[in-house]
């Protein structure tokens, strides 16, 4: 079984397009993440850009293991709170943080360019990638873990806008494969005892 979505622009706004919208978030809430002992396929390979402007795909992290969340760095609540979990779960493993490389892949790519990546992850913890890229490598990642961003325009229009996305933490073993998924409320002790039973 595959998950597809993909990324809309602000401007449909139709009764169909909004239908869509809320059947997409639907499914991304009331579908579980699997295990990857089940036939459900998240991750593959992507294209994207780091915060120094280099090129990295899936591989440029082969062997490590890969803690990956999909936001964006306008997010007024769930993205800062995620990625506090994250660091701070990162600092609870201590040396056994090394053998793990998390990412942080937005859903906005027009507003989240490189530099604005670096800066924003840089303030949670340096060890935190922001990986950024064309809206179509942007789609094709998103396809590939699962996951969707939809911009919802605000009042003022223009760049007043917010993206509604998923909130799942996706945890890839060194080989790439999908291990198991974790909500983004998951309390820093957990990620990391998690994360400890699998690198340890």
């Amino acid at each position: 079984m595959s998950r597809r979505h993909e990324l809309l622009a602000p401007g449909l706004r139709s009764p169909i397009s909004r239908f869509c919208i809320i059947f997409a978030a639907a499914l991304s809430i009331c579908l579980p993440l699997a295990r990857a002992d089940t036939p459900v396929t998240v991750g593959g390979s992507f294209t994207l850009t780091a915060p120094d402007g280099t090129t990295v795909t899936d591989e440029t992290y082969r062997g490590k293991w890969l803690l990956v969340f999909f936001g964006y760095t306008s997010c007024p609540d769930i993205c800062p709170t995620t990625l506090s979990s994250i660091a701070a779960a990162i600092e609870e493993l201590g040396p056994d943080a090394a053998k793990l490389q998390p990412l942080f892949i937005t859903v906005d790519p027009e507003r989240d360019t490189p530099e604005v990546m670096g800066s924003f992850t840089a303030a949670f913890d340096p060890r935190i990638v922001g990986l950024t890229g064309s809206p179509q490598q942007i789609a094709a990642v998103s396809e590939a873990y699962g996951a969707y961003g939809v911009a919802r325009q605000g009042e003022a229009g223009g760049d007043d806008y917010l993206m509604d996305h998923g909130t799942h933490i996706y945890i890839m073993n060194p080989q790439g494969q999908f291990v198991e998924g974790l909500d983004s409320d998951t309390p820093s002790s957990g990620i990391a005892a998690r994360l400890g039973e699998l690198v340890r």
